[in-house]
């Protein structure tokens, strides 16, 4: 289903509606199952990559098959997105952060429909966001489209009872275990000391080092935006907060005062309100202030995170602002 049919996907029934405890003759995935295994084989309670996010692996066309047959022991929930859609990427990060609370009950498959199109094609999905799960080999089809946590949460209990009155109840790895963290690079650590000890510019200083050294260490792309609004905020008062805010009102083509309010509405968790403030202000007006605007966009979304869905709206916006 494309993105545009997502609101139909969302109101067609409730989980136990749509998901059937009969597995069979759903889906053949035998051509997917046989192709050969070429890399590392799947990590039983292996966190997921790029970060702490449990109980996740990508599904390639050579990790498929281990897929398959992991799924006689755990569910796999198959989540397919693309780089083109935003909105399977916030539905994926939804999924990373709930399976990981699941503790091995559940494994999620990332799958790029981009690099593995045949999957896309075994399951009949026509666009993303879809999310279909394994269960002893066989497909489960769960949603399409974006749906919130509480949503999303009732489908993967409904998936656990299904799966269970088929047999398959198991854990991956030891129940509970916690995957070990990796040490941060050196400089990151610094950084993240120098918060620790209230010294923001140190901080600051870290994070440029890090990235003069990898200009691509996204890692350290988002530390520095975020200490960046802690400096930029440190001190504020409820006063101040207030000036502040009656001077962008009065001075509403005055970058730097729109900017400063749109940091206090993200540090005060309106987040849809102070991306829409910058980049209306750069819809509007042209110069170096439409630059210093945009500077600090890019800069709010990566404190917010890529993956969040008020970003990826923004995203569209300033696309339609500048171009």
């Amino acid at each position: 289903m494309t993105e545009s049919a997502s609101s139909a996907a969302r109101g067609a029934g409730a989980p136990e509606e749509k998901i059937g405890a009969n597995l069979r003759g759903a889906v053949d995935l035998s051509a997917l199952r046989s192709a050969p295994t070429e890399q590392a084989p799947v990590s039983q309670g292996a966190p997921a990559q790029g970060g702490n996010q449990g109980f996740a692996v990508d599904a390639t066309e050579a990790s498929f098959p281990e897929l398959v047959q992991l799924s006689a022991e755990v569910p796999v929930v198959v989540s397919m997105f693309a780089s083109w859609s935003p909105q399977s990427q916030s539905v994926l990060a939804t999924l990373e952060r709930l399976i990981a609370a699941y503790q091995g009950r559940l494994l999620l498959a990332r799958a790029n429909i981009e690099t593995f199109p045949q999957l896309a094609q075994a399951f009949g999905v026509q666009g993303v966001p879809a999310v279909v799960a394994l269960v002893k080999g066989q497909p489960v089809p769960l949603f399409n489209g974006e749906l919130g946590d509480a949503e999303t949460r009732q489908y993967l209990e409904e998936l656990l009872k299904v799966a269970a009155a088929n047999g398959v109840d198991g854990t991956l790895g030891e129940a509970g275990a916690q995957a070990e963290e990796a040490p941060l690079p050196p400089l990151h650590q610094e950084a993240v000391d120098a918060i620790d000890a209230g010294n923001l510019e140190a901080a600051e200083a870290a994070y440029r080092k890090a990235l003069a050294e990898r200009p691509a260490d996204a890692e350290a792309k988002a530390g520095l935006a975020q200490v960046l609004l802690m400096r930029r905020t440190e001190g504020l008062d409820a006063a101040a907060a207030d000036e502040i805010r009656q001077q962008a009102a009065a001075q509403p083509d005055e970058v730097d005062a729109q900017l400063a309010v749109a940091d206090l509405d993200l540090i005060g968790g309106h987040v849809e309100d102070a991306l829409a403030r910058v980049v209306g202000f750069i819809a509007a007006h042209f110069g170096p202030e439409r630059e210093a605007a945009r500077v600090r966009v890019l800069e709010l979304f990566e404190v917010v995170g890529g993956s969040d869905p008020r970003v990826a709206k923004a995203r569209q916006a300033l696309a339609r602002a500048l171009f």
